[in-house]
């Protein structure tokens, strides 16, 4: 009863003053402030490359353009303007430069050719609509989904009686919200990995390295408590706090999310991440917090200063960047046992519940691998307290 007292007062006195810190505070928020304002931020740009502009009239240049497809077309709010065989070159210069948003070549007289061509019968292939676009200009690419759209409804009742962009190697059909969560993806794992580890840094050497500098470490191993009892209490406060860190980021992630998704909402959905996908990534992050706070717990109680433990952790700074990038390089889902492995599990289920394409059981055994590391390194830093070589080293 007495060592759960002791390991109790330890944890409260270390949580008081933390919390007693305003430093320590604006410490634990700024990783969140940083997550809400880039988030933001990206939001922002992503509104301003998905947004179309309501008065602006796409123009679509077409040759030999059947007059049954005039009114389809004028319906999606092209400009049509009529041109020659002798124009096309031209007018793919023009679109490539963003003077133009689209260029329709349909053979001549194609009513008349795709009313005779039989399917079943016929030697040749079907007649070919070729059309051109920008994809680098959103005005372009969402004028030609419009036409594809179209083209494809009319040809479907034709009984693919002819073909669309037959050896066109450019249409590109991505959604708005496949692009985004594809980006997100690739991005956000390793941006939130990165303030997971800022704010860990900013506690735990804080809390060993700091004391062993300023001396009070080693008046309170003197004491009659146990250094079992004293390294548990360290852990414990550095492990709320490093909890409630990792929720005050979850909570920033959730919260900016549809703020990443800013103002498109025509072009891209701000529901398509649920309370499943909140709830599955905010154990992630708590996960990986208990493990990094673990693990520069480690590194802080080898070094003498907090200025000799920021040299000490920053190796284990550019492991993180790496194992975040390895989420924007994979293209495939790893198999079930590579989730095991501690932080590339986090990484790769973050890839999976930003891109919509996860695995319960994976991510259920990233956490699984984050806190056996962290219970392995929870055992080992009760050893460290108990060595006079690393706890009084000079």
């Amino acid at each position: 009863m007495k060592k759960k007292s002791n390991i109790l007062t330890v944890t409260k006195k270390e949580i008081a003053r933390f919390v007693g810190d305003k430093r320590m505070i604006m410490m634990i928020l700024l990783p969140a402030v940083m997550i809400y304002v880039m988030y933001s931020f990206m939001g922002s740009a992503f509104t301003n490359l998905f947004s179309v502009d309501d008065e602006y009239s796409p123009i679509a240049y077409t040759v030999n353009l059947p007059r049954p497809f005039i009114p389809m077309l004028e319906a999606t709010g092209l400009e049509i303007i009529e041109a020659s065989d002798r124009d096309v070159i031209q007018i793919k210069e023009y679109i490539s430069k963003k003077q133009g948003e689209l260029l329709l070549v349909f053979p001549e007289n194609f009513i008349e050719i795709i009313n005779d061509y039989n399917v079943q019968t016929s030697m040749v292939p079907a007649p070919n609509v070729e059309i051109y676009f920008n994809s680098s200009d959103i005005n372009s690419a969402g004028a030609f989904n419009n036409i594809i759209l179209i083209l494809d409804n009319y040809e479907a009742s034709l009984v693919n009686k002819f073909d669309i962009n037959r050896g066109i190697l450019n249409a590109d059909l991505v959604t708005a919200d496949d692009l985004s969560a594809s980006i997100m993806s690739m991005m956000m794992p390793m941006l939130l990995l990165m303030f997971l580890y800022s704010g860990c840094a900013s506690l735990a050497p804080e809390s060993i390295a700091g004391e062993k500098e300023r001396g009070t470490l080693a008046t309170l191993l003197v004491t009659p408590l146990k250094r079992s009892e004293l390294a548990i209490g360290k852990i414990l406060s550095l492990g709320l706090l490093s909890l409630l860190s990792g929720f005050v980021t979850a909570l920033a992630t959730i919260l900016s999310l549809p703020k990443l998704m800013g103002d498109a909402a025509e072009f891209m959905d701000t529901g398509i991440y649920n309370a499943t996908d909140y709830l599955l990534l905010a154990c992630v992050i708590l996960s990986t917090v208990l493990l990094l706070v673990t693990l520069i717990s480690i590194m802080s109680a080898f070094a003498k200063t907090v200025k000799e433990t920021t040299a000490v952790v920053t190796p284990l700074m550019i492991v993180i960047m790496l194992i975040g990038l390895s989420g924007m390089f994979s293209s495939t889902v790893p198999d079930s046992l590579y989730f095991l492995i501690p932080l590339y599990g986090s990484v790769q289920s973050m890839s999976g519940i930003f891109s919509m394409s996860y695995s319960t059981i994976n991510i259920a055994l990233s956490c699984a691998g984050n806190l056996l590391l962290a219970f392995i390194g929870a055992f080992v830093l009760t050893k460290m307290f108990n060595s006079e070589k690393v706890m009084f080293s000079k």
